[in-house]
């Protein structure tokens, strides 16, 4: 019966040590812990981001999958026939077809003939490994992953700056004229341009300094921003990080840059990473958030 009590005793002086050294609150530090955790454990999951091992793009007609170099679509070793099955696109439709005596579910149910809707919970699984169909302007692709990756396996958890409630900051913010959009480019070399509802405006090491976030959808019920600073390709990831905040209130937005975090293309190549926009990439440091992997 004690143990638990030393652990929570442990716990209670650490997050006192750590507000003490960056004058945050206990409550404010403990609630940011468990955020970084949970993101962590996504991270970590079976089917995070650590898991993703390729991205195939399709083209019209048939795209065989299975272990054999010579497929289209090449699974890693070990996991399946040397011919599982084929992939048939055909005008922005997929349908997967696999070879008799293969063995797959969708949704847990199995199924050996299915059209797999883009960027949905049609998600076909054999055995260890998972195939989605994802469409990225227009062209549509297969994303696969594997829980039991390498990137999974050796993964050694994240790595954080210390938090410091100064960078908890409140900003003005600027609306922008109705439908106005901004142009995001992604890895791919494409560019989505998604509605921006206006600008964030605030003070970091003594400089006006200003930040302009998108909406991913058009229900949107967070304000989503994509920036570089100075610690980008330094203690930071190079391409920069993403932060999510609330939609403003009476003309202030909360940035709260403790929870500023690396995409997914810090973890794997085979994400579609939007980059920041121009007047997203600061000049100053912004010594608060994710720090650069180990991977």
């Amino acid at each position: 019966m004690r143990r638990p009590l030393r652990s929570l005793a442990a716990l209670a002086c650490l997050v006192a040590m750590a507000s003490a050294r960056t004058g945050a609150g206990d409550g404010y530090v403990v609630e940011l812990e468990r955020w970084r955790a949970e993101r962590e454990a996504r991270l970590r999951a079976e089917g995070g981001w650590l898991s993703v091992v390729g991205l195939f793009w399709l083209e019209e007609g048939a795209s065989r999958f299975g272990t054999d170099p010579s497929a289209e679509i090449v699974l890693p070793a070990g996991t399946a026939p040397a011919l599982a099955g084929a992939f048939e696109h055909h005008g922005g439709t997929t349908e997967v077809r696999l070879e008799p005596g293969v063995s797959g579910t969708l949704s847990g149910r199995p199924v050996s003939r299915a059209v797999l809707r883009p960027d949905s919970g049609d998600i076909l699984r054999l055995g260890r490994l998972t195939l989605q169909v994802i469409e990225r302007g227009g062209r549509f692709g297969i994303r696969l992953k594997d829980a039991d990756s390498p990137a999974r396996r050796e993964f050694e958890g994240l790595r954080w700056f210390p938090v410091r409630e100064s960078y908890r900051v409140t900003a003005r913010f600027q609306p922008a004229p109705p439908g106005k959009t901004l142009p995001i480019p992604n890895v791919l070399g494409q560019v989505n341009h998604l509605p921006s509802p206006g600008r964030a405006v605030f003070q970091l090491e003594g400089r006006q300094v200003a930040l302009e976030p998108v909406l991913e959808e058009a229900d949107a019920t967070e304000l989503f921003f994509i920036f570089r600073d100075a610690t980008s390709g330094r203690e930071t990831y190079g391409a920069g990080r993403f932060l999510y905040t609330e939609m403003p209130e009476d003309g202030r937005v909360v940035l709260d840059f403790n929870r500023a975090y690396s995409p997914p293309c810090a973890f794997t190549d085979y994400a579609t990473c939007p980059l920041p926009p121009p007047q997203n990439r600061l000049p100053v440091r912004i010594e608060a958030g994710e720090l650069a992997g180990r991977h």
